[in-house]
């Protein structure tokens, strides 16, 4: 067995081959943490029932818009939200729910805060309330009023200095999982925290944090729960080492390999990036899912 006292975080107990695949990793590849990459949790409401709604009452919501005009400025502050859950590997099943972005404005571009008084029939949910998207009583502005994680008003949400980057091609997870579950997200949907997002998106970045190396590597940094559940915190994301100037024909065909899923190819591909030997590769398939 070998000690392993390089992180300044803390020192495991490696064997041999552990510790050679942990230097092989670290050789090849620089820390997330030090690419030119946002690591971010998703959107905080500080009260779901109210902010997040189903697409029953967003389209009641677009019926009691007086003019079209107020129609299409409600219609572009709803936005389409996923949840960890809804997150697969590669992929998401959105399960048809909005968030109301009603940000609190972004003072270093010059964005304002919304005004609520703007969107009628949102302040008129958000005021009575009703049966929210789970099923539980939103009882109205009381209770989005007392909340203490919000912007300047009780409308608003709190401040969210990556705010934009919702709007981007982005890399999401549910936080909590038996295995590496990681999708690209193209269009302008919010995830909801504690889910994780990186911006920018790539698939070769995809298809590294997929794969078996990446989740043996990033399950080292944490403890895995009961029933094999582990907590993919950004702090431990960020700590993987990822080539960032791999071949070019290597990263051509992994990517070829996302669009196809092909996940064995992916990750015969991706211990060739590292370098692994047959025996390192067969050590960690045991380990991984």
């Amino acid at each position: 067995m070998v000690c392993d006292f390089v992180s300044s975080d803390s020192w495991v107990i490696l064997s041999p081959i552990e510790q050679s695949i942990k230097r092989k990793i670290e050789a090849v590849g620089t820390p997330l943490k030090d690419w030119d990459i946002q690591i971010n949790y998703g959107i905080k409401t500080g009260f779901n029932d109210a902010f997040i709604i189903n697409t029953e009452k967003r389209d009641e919501i677009l019926a009691n818009c007086q003019t079209e005009d107020e129609r299409n400025r409600t219609a572009e502050l709803i936005r389409p939200i996923l949840r960890g859950r809804d997150v697969k590997r590669y992929g998401y099943d959105w399960a048809g729910l909005w968030l109301i972005n009603a940000h609190n404005g972004l003072k270093s571009k010059g964005i304002k805060p919304v005004d609520i008084n703007d969107y009628p029939a949102i302040k008129e949910w958000l005021d009575n309330g009703g049966v929210a998207y789970n099923g539980k009583m939103y009882k109205g502005f009381s209770q989005i009023e007392k909340r203490s994680d919000r912007g300047d008003t009780p409308y608003n949400l709190r401040n969210c200095a990556y705010m934009e980057d919702f709007s981007k091609p982005k890399i999401v997870w549910g936080n909590l999982n038996l295995t590496a579950s990681y999708a690209m997200v193209q269009d302008n949907s919010f995830i909801n925290a504690p889910s994780p997002v990186i911006v920018p998106a790539s698939k070769f970045l995809l298809a590294v944090l997929n794969s078996k190396l990446a989740d043996y590597y990033i399950r080292q940094l944490g403890v895995t729960r009961n029933g094999g559940y582990f907590e993919y915190k950004p702090m431990f994301v960020e700590k993987l080492p990822v080539p960032q100037n791999a071949d070019t024909k290597a990263v051509t065909d992994i990517e070829s390999y996302v669009d196809s899923k092909n996940e064995t190819a992916i990750d015969k591909a991706v211990y060739m990036l590292y370098g692994l030997t047959e025996e390192e590769t067969l050590y960690i398939d045991k380990k991984g899912r």
